[in-house]
């Protein structure tokens, strides 16, 4: 099975579709992506450019079985198409957080949470602060 996103013109993620392979083979009998684009215009009516493939193990520029990550992450309703790195990317988790591209995911402007090994110790993002402050359990 191919997964295919729908997209809007303004590259929103709409819609996530199964697609059987036998539907997208070429002429040498390998699945196409613009073949897949093609079949899904002709049977959902929305244009074939604004269906993009995208791969239900990727996560984080990270293939969950050890394979090719493909477009950063499995594309979802309400995610944004990024033509240029090829990536799909979740909503903006806060206004300051930049694309971090090598692991298709967002940052906080100061990087990644702090670490340790105390379970009682939770760190939450304080936009107002641009900080990472301990949050109380």
């Amino acid at each position: 099975m191919a997964h295919f996103s729908k997209i809007s013109e303004d590259n929103i993620v709409l819609q996530v579709l199964t697609l059987d392979n036998k539907d997208m083979i070429d002429g040498n009998g390998f699945p196409s992506e613009l073949i897949g684009q093609q079949y899904l215009e002709k049977h959902n009516n929305w244009p074939a450019h604004l269906w993009i493939q995208t791969s239900y193990n990727t996560y984080n520029n990270t293939h969950k079985l050890n394979g090719t990550p493909f477009r950063g992450n499995y594309a979802g309703i309400g995610y944004t198409w990024d033509s240029i790195n090829q990536i799909f990317w979740p909503q903006k988790p806060y206004l300051s957080w930049i694309k971090y591209l090598p692991e298709a995911r967002w940052q906080s402007p100061i990087g990644d949470r702090p670490q340790n090994d105390d379970p009682k110790v939770v760190y939450r993002w304080n936009e107002n602060t641009q900080s990472w402050e301990i949050s109380p359990y």
